[in-house]
C-alpha cells in the first residue's frame, strides 16, 4: 500500500539533542566554576548530565538540584551564572542534523503529509523546531502536553493516526529508538525507520518505494 503520510521523532532524529544538552550543560559548568564553583570541569559536567538524565533530560531544575547535591546548597550567584551559560550556548546548538531540510523538502514536493510525535513538552518542541526553521514543513506536532503520557505508550501514535484520517499502512514513521519509535509503531501497523546515523535519513525515499 502506498505511503501517504511521514511521521518523525524529533530528539537525535531530525536534532542531535544530546550534543546541544551536553554543550549547553559544558558551558553552565564553567561559568559556575567561575563564579565560585568548586569542582573539577570533566567531574562537574558528568554530575550535570547524570543530573538531568535522573530528574528528566528535559527538567527545569536539575542545574538547581546538582548544585545542591554538590554543595549542600544553592548559592545563587553560582545558579545564576550557570542558567544564563546554559541558556546563551543552547541556540548554537539547535540545528538540524544535515540532510534534513533536504529530506523534508523532498517529501513535500512528494505531497506527503509529515507530522511530529515526540515526547518534549509542547512549548520546547516549538522552540526547537522555530529555531531549526523547519516547523513550516509540519501539518502537525504531538507533544508529551497533548497526550500526558510518553512512547512506547501507544497513544500518540493513535493520536497521529487520527489526525492524519490514514490507514496505520499508509504511513512511515521515522525515529531513533526501536523500543519507543519502532516497535510501538509496528505494532499499530505502521511502516518504519529506523535511524542510527543522520545519514540514514536518506534512506527514506527507498523505504517509500519499497
Amino acid at each position: 500500500m502506498q505511503i501517504k503520510a511521514v511521521l518523525f521523532d524529533l530528539d537525535q532524529t531530525l536534532i542531535d539533542f544530546i550534543k546541544m544538552k551536553v554543550e549547553a550543560c559544558r558551558s553552565a559548568i564553567e561559568a559556575m566554576i567561575k563564579v565560585g564553583l568548586k569542582i573539577d570541569k570533566r567531574e562537574g559536567l558528568k554530575k550535570l548530565m547524570e543530573t538531568y538524565f535522573r530528574l528528566g533530560i528535559e527538567s527545569d531544575l536539575a542545574i538547581t538540584k546538582f548544585l545542591e547535591e554538590q554543595t549542600g546548597g544553592v548559592d545563587e550567584k553560582i545558579l545564576k551564572a550557570g542558567i544564563d551559560a546554559y541558556l546563551k550556548t543552547k541556540p548554537h546548538f539547535l540545528k538540524p542534523y544535515p540532510y534534513v531540510l533536504e529530506v523534508l523538502e523532498s517529501l513535500k514536493n512528494m505531497n506527503l503529509r509529515l507530522g511530529i510525535v515526540t515526547d518534549a513538552p509542547k512549548e520546547k518542541a516549538m522552540k526547537r523546531l522555530k529555531a531549526m526553521d523547519i516547523i513550516h514543513f509540519f501539518d502537525f506536532i504531538i507533544t508529551f502536553d497533548e497526550t500526558g503520557v510518553k512512547k512506547p505508550n501507544k497513544l500518540p501514535f493513535l493520536l497521529a493516526i487520527d489526525k492524519l484520517k490514514l490507514r496505520s499502512e499508509e504511513i512511515l514513521f521515522v525515529g531513533d529508538s526501536l523500543r519507543r519509535d519502532i516497535e510501538p509503531a509496528e505494532k499499530l501497523g505502521m511502516k518504519t525507520l529506523l535511524i542510527k546515523r543522520y545519514e540514514d535519513l536518506k534512506k527514506i525515499e527507498k523505504k517509500l518505494n519499497s
